[in-house]
């Protein structure tokens, strides 16, 4: 068995993978904000 240490392992695609979730997320959350706010406004 091959021997691991700490920190060897290459996670740029793992960071890239996060952050584009993150924004994601981040996008989703602020549209949907905005469409509650836009039904609050111009319920009738």
């Amino acid at each position: 068995m091959a021997d691991h240490e700490h920190g060897e392992m290459d996670v740029s695609s793992h960071e890239r993978t996060f952050n584009g979730f993150i924004v994601w997320v981040r996008n989703v959350s602020i549209f949907s904000i905005a469409v509650l706010i836009f039904l609050a406004v111009f319920n009738s």
